[in-house]
Protein backbone atom coordinates (compact mmCIF):
# COMPACT_ATOMS: atom_id res chain seq x y z
CA UNK A 1 0.00 0.00 0.00
CA UNK A 2 1.34 3.29 -1.03
CA UNK A 3 1.61 5.75 2.36
CA UNK A 4 -0.76 8.09 3.15
CA UNK A 5 1.22 11.50 4.06
CA UNK A 6 -0.41 13.50 6.64
CA UNK A 7 -0.19 17.10 8.54
CA UNK A 8 -0.87 17.35 12.07
CA UNK A 9 -2.29 21.06 13.34
CA UNK A 10 -1.94 21.75 16.91
CA UNK A 11 0.36 20.01 19.44
CA UNK A 12 -0.91 20.24 22.19
CA UNK A 13 -1.97 17.31 24.80
CA UNK A 14 -4.43 15.38 22.79
CA UNK A 15 -1.57 15.56 19.67
CA UNK A 16 1.05 14.44 22.05
CA UNK A 17 -0.04 11.91 24.52
CA UNK A 18 -2.24 10.30 21.53
CA UNK A 19 -2.27 10.87 18.07
CA UNK A 20 1.33 11.55 16.95
CA UNK A 21 2.27 8.18 18.97
CA UNK A 22 -0.08 6.24 17.26
CA UNK A 23 0.22 7.90 13.91
CA UNK A 24 3.88 7.39 13.65
CA UNK A 25 3.49 3.79 14.30
CA UNK A 26 1.33 2.89 11.83
CA UNK A 27 2.35 1.28 8.67
CA UNK A 28 2.03 2.95 5.79
CA UNK A 29 1.43 6.26 7.27
CA UNK A 30 3.67 9.51 7.33
CA UNK A 31 3.61 12.75 9.06
CA UNK A 32 5.14 15.05 6.55
CA UNK A 33 4.11 18.31 8.43
CA UNK A 34 3.55 19.71 11.69
CA UNK A 35 2.01 22.90 12.70
CA UNK A 36 1.74 24.66 15.92
CA UNK A 37 1.45 28.66 16.60
CA UNK A 38 4.38 27.92 19.22
CA UNK A 39 7.09 27.46 16.88
CA UNK A 40 9.88 25.61 19.60
CA UNK A 41 7.27 23.24 19.95
CA UNK A 42 6.36 22.24 16.39
CA UNK A 43 10.24 22.45 15.81
CA UNK A 44 10.95 19.58 18.84
CA UNK A 45 8.02 17.84 17.69
CA UNK A 46 9.17 18.00 14.29
CA UNK A 47 12.81 16.76 15.56
CA UNK A 48 11.19 14.15 17.75
CA UNK A 49 8.86 12.19 14.82
CA UNK A 50 11.50 13.28 11.87
CA UNK A 51 8.70 14.99 10.33
CA UNK A 52 10.41 16.96 7.24
CA UNK A 53 8.61 20.21 7.72
CA UNK A 54 7.27 22.56 10.84
CA UNK A 55 4.59 25.96 10.55
CA UNK A 56 3.27 27.89 13.06
CA UNK A 57 0.95 28.85 9.84
CA UNK A 58 -1.28 26.42 8.43
CA UNK A 59 -2.51 28.16 5.78
CA UNK A 60 1.12 28.70 4.30
CA UNK A 61 1.67 25.07 5.15
CA UNK A 62 -0.97 23.80 2.85
CA UNK A 63 -0.01 26.02 0.20
CA UNK A 64 3.72 25.05 0.14
CA UNK A 65 3.42 20.86 1.47
CA UNK A 66 1.65 20.09 -1.89
CA UNK A 67 2.47 15.92 -0.69
CA UNK A 68 -0.37 16.45 2.14
CA UNK A 69 -3.42 14.46 1.02
CA UNK A 70 -4.57 13.83 4.93
CA UNK A 71 -5.09 16.40 8.33
CA UNK A 72 -5.45 16.67 11.78
CA UNK A 73 -6.88 19.30 13.44
CA UNK A 74 -6.13 19.17 17.29
CA UNK A 75 -6.79 22.84 17.99
CA UNK A 76 -9.21 24.93 20.26
CA UNK A 77 -12.54 24.17 19.41
CA UNK A 78 -13.19 27.92 17.64
CA UNK A 79 -10.43 27.08 15.10
CA UNK A 80 -11.70 24.12 13.81
CA UNK A 81 -14.49 25.24 11.19
CA UNK A 82 -11.82 27.32 9.47
CA UNK A 83 -9.33 25.16 9.62
CA UNK A 84 -11.96 21.82 8.32
CA UNK A 85 -13.14 24.35 5.91
CA UNK A 86 -9.36 25.59 4.14
CA UNK A 87 -8.34 21.94 4.56
CA UNK A 88 -11.23 20.96 2.21
CA UNK A 89 -10.58 23.42 0.16
CA UNK A 90 -6.89 22.62 -0.37
CA UNK A 91 -8.06 18.90 -1.19
CA UNK A 92 -7.76 17.10 1.66
CA UNK A 93 -9.43 14.49 3.89
CA UNK A 94 -10.22 15.82 7.24
CA UNK A 95 -9.89 14.20 10.50
CA UNK A 96 -11.14 17.20 13.33
CA UNK A 97 -11.16 16.43 17.35
CA UNK A 98 -14.65 17.13 18.89
CA UNK A 99 -16.58 18.99 18.67
CA UNK A 100 -16.87 19.95 15.05
CA UNK A 101 -17.60 23.69 15.88
CA UNK A 102 -18.52 25.69 18.20
CA UNK A 103 -22.47 25.68 17.21
CA UNK A 104 -24.73 24.50 14.65
CA UNK A 105 -24.02 27.52 12.18
CA UNK A 106 -20.60 26.81 12.00
CA UNK A 107 -21.04 23.20 11.81
CA UNK A 108 -23.02 23.43 8.60
CA UNK A 109 -20.50 25.94 6.96
CA UNK A 110 -18.10 22.78 7.43
CA UNK A 111 -21.06 20.30 5.33
CA UNK A 112 -21.48 22.89 2.62
CA UNK A 113 -17.68 23.10 1.84
CA UNK A 114 -17.58 19.21 1.74
CA UNK A 115 -20.73 18.95 -0.17
CA UNK A 116 -18.66 21.12 -2.73
CA UNK A 117 -15.49 19.34 -3.08
CA UNK A 118 -16.11 15.88 -1.58
CA UNK A 119 -13.78 15.44 0.49
CA UNK A 120 -14.05 13.17 3.70
CA UNK A 121 -14.15 14.77 6.88
CA UNK A 122 -14.39 12.43 10.52
CA UNK A 123 -15.00 14.19 13.35
CA UNK A 124 -13.29 12.57 16.81
CA UNK A 125 -15.90 10.31 18.70
CA UNK A 126 -13.82 7.58 20.18
CA UNK A 127 -15.96 6.09 22.99
CA UNK A 128 -17.05 4.77 19.86
CA UNK A 129 -14.36 3.09 18.80
CA UNK A 130 -13.75 1.64 22.65
CA UNK A 131 -13.69 -2.48 22.43
CA UNK A 132 -16.47 -2.58 24.98
CA UNK A 133 -18.88 -0.01 22.95
CA UNK A 134 -18.10 -1.81 19.93
CA UNK A 135 -19.18 -5.47 21.42
CA UNK A 136 -21.94 -3.70 23.07
CA UNK A 137 -23.55 -1.72 19.75
CA UNK A 138 -22.94 -5.81 18.54
CA UNK A 139 -25.17 -7.11 20.94
CA UNK A 140 -27.62 -4.57 20.37
CA UNK A 141 -27.39 -5.40 16.38
CA UNK A 142 -28.09 -8.97 17.11
CA UNK A 143 -31.36 -8.32 18.96
CA UNK A 144 -30.31 -9.54 22.24
CA UNK A 145 -31.61 -6.51 24.15
CA UNK A 146 -34.94 -6.32 22.17
CA UNK A 147 -36.14 -2.91 21.20
CA UNK A 148 -34.34 -0.08 23.07
CA UNK A 149 -36.71 2.51 24.79
CA UNK A 150 -34.47 4.13 27.63
CA UNK A 151 -30.58 4.77 27.41
CA UNK A 152 -29.28 6.76 30.78
CA UNK A 153 -25.34 7.98 30.60
CA UNK A 154 -22.92 10.27 32.38
CA UNK A 155 -19.61 11.24 32.67
CA UNK A 156 -18.31 13.09 35.45
CA UNK A 157 -14.13 14.46 35.09
CA UNK A 158 -12.20 17.05 36.04
CA UNK A 159 -11.76 19.44 32.66
CA UNK A 160 -8.08 18.88 31.19
CA UNK A 161 -5.45 21.81 32.46
CA UNK A 162 -6.60 24.02 29.56
CA UNK A 163 -7.41 27.62 29.82
CA UNK A 164 -9.34 28.09 26.53
CA UNK A 165 -11.82 25.07 27.52
CA UNK A 166 -13.06 27.56 30.35
CA UNK A 167 -13.88 30.31 27.83
CA UNK A 168 -16.99 30.35 25.49
CA UNK A 169 -15.36 32.58 22.86
CA UNK A 170 -13.01 29.62 22.35
CA UNK A 171 -14.59 26.50 23.24
CA UNK A 172 -18.24 27.94 22.60
CA UNK A 173 -19.81 25.81 26.01
CA UNK A 174 -18.58 24.27 28.71
CA UNK A 175 -18.93 20.48 30.23
CA UNK A 176 -21.30 19.64 27.54
CA UNK A 177 -19.67 20.20 24.45
CA UNK A 178 -16.39 18.72 25.98
CA UNK A 179 -17.91 15.62 27.63
CA UNK A 180 -21.69 15.32 26.88
CA UNK A 181 -21.65 15.62 23.32
CA UNK A 182 -19.64 12.17 23.10
CA UNK A 183 -22.27 10.30 25.31
CA UNK A 184 -24.91 11.94 23.09
CA UNK A 185 -23.17 10.32 19.91
CA UNK A 186 -23.04 7.09 21.64
CA UNK A 187 -26.14 6.82 23.17
CA UNK A 188 -27.62 7.76 19.63
CA UNK A 189 -25.12 5.41 17.97
CA UNK A 190 -26.11 2.30 20.26
CA UNK A 191 -29.94 2.95 20.10
CA UNK A 192 -30.05 3.46 16.47
CA UNK A 193 -30.10 7.23 15.19
CA UNK A 194 -33.87 7.54 16.58
CA UNK A 195 -35.53 10.72 15.23
CA UNK A 196 -35.21 13.74 18.68
CA UNK A 197 -38.62 15.15 19.30
CA UNK A 198 -37.62 17.36 21.83
CA UNK A 199 -34.89 18.44 24.46
CA UNK A 200 -34.84 19.70 28.59
CA UNK A 201 -32.01 20.64 29.99
CA UNK A 202 -30.40 22.63 32.88
CA UNK A 203 -26.91 24.20 33.43
CA UNK A 204 -25.02 25.25 35.93
CA UNK A 205 -22.16 27.68 37.22
CA UNK A 206 -21.02 26.71 39.95
CA UNK A 207 -17.45 26.89 39.64
CA UNK A 208 -17.04 28.55 36.05
CA UNK A 209 -17.92 31.67 34.89
CA UNK A 210 -18.24 31.62 31.02
CA UNK A 211 -19.59 28.25 30.37
CA UNK A 212 -20.94 25.73 32.26
CA UNK A 213 -19.96 22.67 34.66
CA UNK A 214 -22.65 20.59 34.72
CA UNK A 215 -25.15 19.96 32.56
CA UNK A 216 -28.65 17.65 33.12
CA UNK A 217 -29.87 17.04 29.73
CA UNK A 218 -33.33 14.61 28.84
CA UNK A 219 -34.35 13.98 25.17
CA UNK A 220 -37.61 12.48 24.04
CA UNK A 221 -37.06 10.87 20.82
CA UNK A 222 -40.21 10.54 17.95
CA UNK A 223 -40.14 6.95 18.32
CA UNK A 224 -41.45 7.16 22.46
CA UNK A 225 -37.82 6.14 23.14
CA UNK A 226 -35.71 8.63 26.10
CA UNK A 227 -32.49 9.55 26.62
CA UNK A 228 -31.12 11.24 30.04
CA UNK A 229 -27.84 12.63 30.22
CA UNK A 230 -25.74 14.26 33.57
CA UNK A 231 -22.41 15.44 32.54
CA UNK A 232 -19.93 17.65 35.21
CA UNK A 233 -16.61 18.89 35.75
CA UNK A 234 -17.86 19.95 39.04
CA UNK A 235 -18.81 17.02 40.77
CA UNK A 236 -16.57 15.98 43.37
CA UNK A 237 -15.74 12.27 43.34
CA UNK A 238 -12.36 10.17 44.04
CA UNK A 239 -11.90 9.08 40.38
CA UNK A 240 -13.67 9.97 37.38
CA UNK A 241 -16.70 8.57 36.05
CA UNK A 242 -17.86 7.31 32.66
CA UNK A 243 -20.99 5.08 32.65
CA UNK A 244 -23.88 4.06 29.94
CA UNK A 245 -26.89 2.13 30.97
CA UNK A 246 -29.16 0.81 28.02
CA UNK A 247 -32.78 -0.65 28.78
CA UNK A 248 -34.30 -2.94 26.03
CA UNK A 249 -37.37 -5.01 26.16
CA UNK A 250 -35.06 -7.95 26.35
CA UNK A 251 -32.24 -6.79 28.47
CA UNK A 252 -29.92 -4.62 29.90
CA UNK A 253 -26.84 -3.46 29.34
CA UNK A 254 -24.07 -1.62 31.02
CA UNK A 255 -20.77 0.07 30.24
CA UNK A 256 -17.61 0.36 32.50
CA UNK A 257 -17.71 -2.19 34.16
CA UNK A 258 -19.26 -4.38 30.86
CA UNK A 259 -22.44 -6.47 31.57
CA UNK A 260 -25.49 -7.80 29.72
CA UNK A 261 -28.58 -9.05 31.52
CA UNK A 262 -31.28 -10.88 29.98
CA UNK A 263 -34.03 -12.84 31.92
CA UNK A 264 -33.44 -16.42 30.63
CA UNK A 265 -35.64 -18.83 32.36
CA UNK A 266 -36.58 -17.17 35.10
CA UNK A 267 -33.05 -16.42 35.89
CA UNK A 268 -30.38 -13.09 35.61
CA UNK A 269 -28.06 -14.08 33.29
CA UNK A 270 -24.78 -11.66 32.49
CA UNK A 271 -23.69 -12.56 28.32
CA UNK A 272 -20.71 -10.38 28.92
CA UNK A 273 -17.32 -11.89 28.41
CA UNK A 274 -15.92 -12.28 32.03
CA UNK A 275 -12.69 -10.68 31.01
CA UNK A 276 -11.90 -7.44 29.59
CA UNK A 277 -9.38 -5.07 29.35
CA UNK A 278 -8.61 -2.25 31.79
CA UNK A 279 -10.38 1.12 31.27
CA UNK A 280 -7.30 2.94 30.20
CA UNK A 281 -6.36 0.13 28.35
CA UNK A 282 -9.58 0.70 26.47
CA UNK A 283 -9.00 4.29 26.26
CA UNK A 284 -6.00 4.08 24.32
CA UNK A 285 -7.64 1.29 22.09
CA UNK A 286 -10.59 3.35 21.59
CA UNK A 287 -8.43 6.52 19.55
CA UNK A 288 -5.84 3.69 18.03
CA UNK A 289 -9.27 1.78 15.91
CA UNK A 290 -10.24 5.60 15.38
CA UNK A 291 -7.47 6.89 13.63
CA UNK A 292 -7.01 3.63 12.08
CA UNK A 293 -10.73 3.56 10.76
CA UNK A 294 -10.13 6.79 9.30
CA UNK A 295 -7.19 6.00 7.61
CA UNK A 296 -8.76 3.20 5.75
CA UNK A 297 -12.15 5.60 4.77
CA UNK A 298 -9.40 7.80 3.44
CA UNK A 299 -7.93 4.71 1.45
CA UNK A 300 -11.77 3.90 0.41
CA UNK A 301 -11.54 0.43 1.86
CA UNK A 302 -14.96 1.21 3.71
CA UNK A 303 -17.14 4.05 4.86
CA UNK A 304 -16.29 6.66 6.99
CA UNK A 305 -18.52 6.99 10.63
CA UNK A 306 -18.80 9.88 12.41
CA UNK A 307 -19.13 12.25 9.53
CA UNK A 308 -19.33 16.00 9.56
CA UNK A 309 -23.06 15.13 8.52
CA UNK A 310 -23.61 13.11 11.75
CA UNK A 311 -21.68 16.13 13.61
CA UNK A 312 -23.82 18.44 11.89
CA UNK A 313 -27.02 16.82 13.61
CA UNK A 314 -25.77 16.18 17.10
CA UNK A 315 -24.70 20.24 16.79
CA UNK A 316 -28.80 20.98 16.26
CA UNK A 317 -29.62 18.87 19.62
CA UNK A 318 -26.50 20.74 21.23
CA UNK A 319 -28.19 24.30 20.06
CA UNK A 320 -31.34 22.82 21.69
CA UNK A 321 -29.70 21.67 24.99
CA UNK A 322 -28.64 25.74 25.62
CA UNK A 323 -31.57 27.16 24.38
CA UNK A 324 -33.60 25.04 26.70
CA UNK A 325 -31.38 25.44 29.77
CA UNK A 326 -31.55 29.58 28.50
CA UNK A 327 -35.11 29.90 28.27
CA UNK A 328 -36.15 27.14 31.24
CA UNK A 329 -38.18 24.62 29.03
CA UNK A 330 -38.48 22.04 26.76
CA UNK A 331 -37.48 22.56 23.21
CA UNK A 332 -38.92 20.98 20.02
CA UNK A 333 -36.78 19.94 16.85
CA UNK A 334 -38.66 20.51 13.39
Amino acid sequence: MEEIKFAVIGLGGIAQAIHLPILSKIKNVQIVAVCDTDRTKARMIAEKYNVPYFYTDYEKMLQEVEEIEAVEILTPTNLHAEMAIACVEAGKDVFVERPLARSYREAESVVKAIGERKRKVMVGMNLRFRPDCMLMKGFIEQGELGSVFYVKAGWFKKPNDRKWILMKEKAGGGVMLDLGISILDLALWMAGYPEVKSVSAICYKHQTKSVEDSSIVFVKFKNDSTLFIDVSWSYEFENSIFYLNIFGTEGTGELNPFRIYKDIQGKLINLAPEKMDRPEVLYLKSYENEIKHFIGAVRGLHPLVSSAEDALYRMKIVDAVYKSAERGKEIFLM
